[in-house]
């Protein structure tokens, strides 16, 4: 069995983390003795920006094997970063690819459970962690959920599964469509079976939801996904909704950067674009019904978002 583990880096948005998580992630790979392993990494920083390299080769200096680093001469984005990764590990002849956050904690059997659950299953595509909140300030590993995988609600609504609750096993039997962009474990043949022009995520999503995309496809195609509650990973989203009402979800929203917000209001529609047609007439009016109040609430509160709509015009044409 060989198992590649793929990681993105990018400017300071990764910098903060990258001493937890490579110490962390290497306990988590040497658990696993029997299994031939390789990280690799995609680094998406400014030229001019060496902090998160300097931390890679740094590691590789003191580790073996070394990490492959491929950098990049600019930010090509969650989506095309993760293509290069899952390509070479294609050619790698690899079985299994694991997708991580560098914002995120492994326990340290958690690729192990990961593993046994996917081997034991063909028909899984891919498997999640039982993911927590890690309040990475405080250095705290909480009982709050992050996710336990994606789920899809009508009107083409996706939403990480049990996020903001406290954990006391509810979803552990719960059905998924795969697992959060944060962590994940992949059955590479099932990746090449999706597989497009744009890629095995589609890399017109530059930044946020298209690992929404992606399990939707894997799961239009035939394919399942488990969630394994004893594997455990803690996340410091930050873009996550952990409140409650609408007040605490606007000031939410103003924390987060205008750009961030423009890329999940444009992707949201990316995904009812490529995927209206394969949903039931009772879905379709919902996402129409979604469209309008997705217009509505920029016009009010967002009034940037309205600059998307070109884009999205495009696409929809496309």
């Amino acid at each position: 069995m060989k198992l590649v583990v793929g990681f993105v880096t990018y400017n300071e948005s990764s910098t903060k983390y990258l001493g937890d998580f490579l110490s962390n992630l290497k306990y988590s790979l040497e658990f696993l003795k029997p299994v031939d392993k390789q990280i690799l990494v995609v680094d998406n920083s400014s030229s001019d920006y060496n902090l998160n390299r300097l931390a890679l080769e740094y590691f590789n200096r003191e580790n073996k094997p070394e990490m492959l680093v491929f950098p990049q001469k600019e930010n090509l984005g969650f989506g095309s970063a993760y293509n290069i990764l899952i390509k070479k590990a294609q050619e790698l002849g690899a079985e299994y690819f694991l997708m991580v956050n560098p914002d995120v904690l492994l326990e340290v059997d958690a690729i192990h459970q990961l593993l046994i659950k996917i081997e034991a299953d063909k028909t899984l595509a891919s498997v999640s962690p039982k993911i927590m909140r890690w309040d990475f300030e405080h250095k705290l590993k909480t009982k709050q959920l992050d996710s336990c995988g994606i789920i899809l609600k009508s009107g083409l609504k996706f939403n990480d599964l049990g996020q903001g609750e406290l954990d006391e096993g509810q979803y552990d039997e719960m059905d998924i469509l795969g697992p959060s962009g944060a962590a994940g474990l992949f059955r590479l043949n099932a990746l090449e079976k999706i597989k497009d022009e744009y890629g095995y995520f589609d890399s017109r999503f530059f930044m946020y939801k298209e690992d929404c995309d992606l399990v939707y496809r894997l799961r239009a195609t035939g394919f399942k996904s488990a969630l394994v509650p004893e594997a455990l990973a803690y996340h410091d989203r930050t873009v996550g909704f952990y409140g409650q009402g609408l007040g605490q979800f606007i000031t939410h929203r103003r924390r987060i950067s205008k750009q961030a917000r423009s890329w999940s209001f444009k992707n949201q529609h990316l995904l009812f674009v490529k995927h209206f047609q394969k949903e039931k007439i009772g879905s379709r009016l919902l996402v129409l019904g979604r469209v309008l109040s997705l217009l509505f609430f920029s016009l009010i509160l967002e009034q940037f978002n309205l600059k998307q709509y070109p884009s999205i015009f495009r696409f929809l044409k496309a």
